[in-house]
């Protein structure tokens, strides 16, 4: 079934909770993760615009990758936090509505503090989607919660994918104001989320119960300050070397190898497609074989492939930033899922802080990579951000959670 028609088939379910993996609820909450992954990845893709039209330093480009960042990261956390006890299923739409306003002022900023605030405005939109909206998914999985995570991230993943091709085809060409259009993906967002709601509100009761069958038993407090500190340098080693890419791999390539804007734009969508797929493989197999399996493999499977790309040349350094992709990226959904059995019942919390974690190592990662490009060039940082996969072996410190033990 196609994200698309999942998203029409919302409302069409009965009014008893299904009895195993819901799709097409699943498949809704990640075509409109697609949809705000899309908006979101827009603003690196127009960095190099950007870094032209307002005569911008790197470190200033990272400064707004950091407005928007942090802001969504300080706040999933206490939403998630806040709707685990008050649940407002409506946050979904109205989170997408700000959104709304921040592409509008992104597409009208006349000045650097106006794309600041409206790199702002779109990370509260971001910051109220993803905790809710990752519970959506939970609650459809009939327990099969790597694989819920997994389909839900991938429609974000791709999304992020898609968002540098749509830059380059409609704002590059246009300018600025061309960012307007993509209003009308948030419109659509709009409509796919409340249609969520609708099945949310008849289905929590039942499915929370149905779900409570699943809930193992947490860990204890010492185990799970140990394990929220493994994680959190995971994630850190992860997604700073992610942000490398995201970013800045098109000032990478341009720089060293010569390649025009919209070329290596292209180079950036492959690597986006590659990290889609890996999210996608990731939860599945988690489900299978175990989530710390999957991180091992994740991190240190990685490790020789990024320790060669800052020597390759242009057609191996596309390959290896493929394989990266799709190594590094299948660990994501594990360490969601993992964090999710440490802490039962918790759900949006613990979705919070780790879509919050994501968001916030990147935002300071790409400001501090910006300074560093400023200070040792763009080469430097890739040579250096190389050494990162190599913090995977922090995994042996992970607590096994009830689930692993049986």
């Amino acid at each position: 079934m196609s994200l698309s028609s999942a998203a029409v088939a919302v409302d069409t379910q009965p009014h008893s909770p299904p009895s195993g993996f819901a799709y097409r609820i699943v498949g809704a909450a990640a075509f409109a993760h697609l949809l705000n992954d899309l908006i979101q990845a827009l603003l690196p893709s127009i960095y190099p615009m950007l870094k032209t039209d307002f005569a911008l330093s790197f470190a200033q480009i990272g400064w707004i990758a950091l407005a928007y960042q942090i802001t969504a990261s300080l706040l999933q956390p206490w939403i998630g936090l806040y709707t685990d006890k008050h649940p407002k299923p409506y946050l979904l739409p109205a989170g997408m509505v700000v959104t709304l306003i921040g592409i509008g002022m992104l597409a009208s900023a006349g000045s650097y503090p106006m794309l600041l605030v409206a790199a702002c405005v779109v990370g509260v939109g971001s910051a109220t989607f993803h905790p809710e909206a990752s519970r959506v998914a939970r609650m459809a999985s009939g327990g099969r919660f790597g694989t819920a995570q997994s389909t839900f991230q991938v429609g974000g993943n791709t999304g992020s994918a898609i968002g540098p091709l749509l830059a380059a085809a409609i704002v590059v060409p246009f300018g600025q104001s061309a960012i307007a259009w993509f209003m009308l993906v948030a419109l659509l967002a709009i409509w796919v989320l409340w249609r969520i709601t609708g099945w949310t509100l008849r289905h929590a009761q039942a499915q929370g119960k149905s779900m409570a069958r699943h809930h193992a038993q947490g860990l204890e407090r010492p185990e799970v300050i140990r394990a929220m500190g493994v994680i959190a340098i995971l994630m850190f080693a992860k997604f700073v070397y992610i942000s490398a890419f995201t970013n800045y791999f098109t000032f990478y390539l341009i720089e060293r190898f010569g390649t025009s804007v919209r070329e290596s734009q292209l180079y950036l969508f492959v690597f986006l497609a590659a990290v889609a797929l890996g999210t996608f493989a990731g939860g599945p197999v988690g489900d299978r074989i175990g989530r710390k399996a999957v991180i091992w493999v994740s991190f240190l499977g990685v490790a020789p492939f990024a320790l060669a790309l800052p020597h390759a040349n242009l057609f191996w350094t596309a390959a290896l930033a493929v394989v990266i992709g799709l190594v590094m990226s299948s660990a994501f959904a594990a360490l969601v899922v993992y964090a999710q059995e440490a802490v039962p019942g918790r759900v949006g919390m613990v979705s919070g802080i780790m879509f919050g974690l994501m968001f916030g190592i990147a935002g300071m990662a790409a400001a501090g990579l910006g300074q560093l490009a400023d200070i040792h060039g763009i080469v430097w940082v890739y040579q250096q951000c190389a050494y990162l996969p190599l913090l995977g072996l922090a995994t042996a410190f992970l607590p096994k959670t009830a689930s692993q033990r049986r």
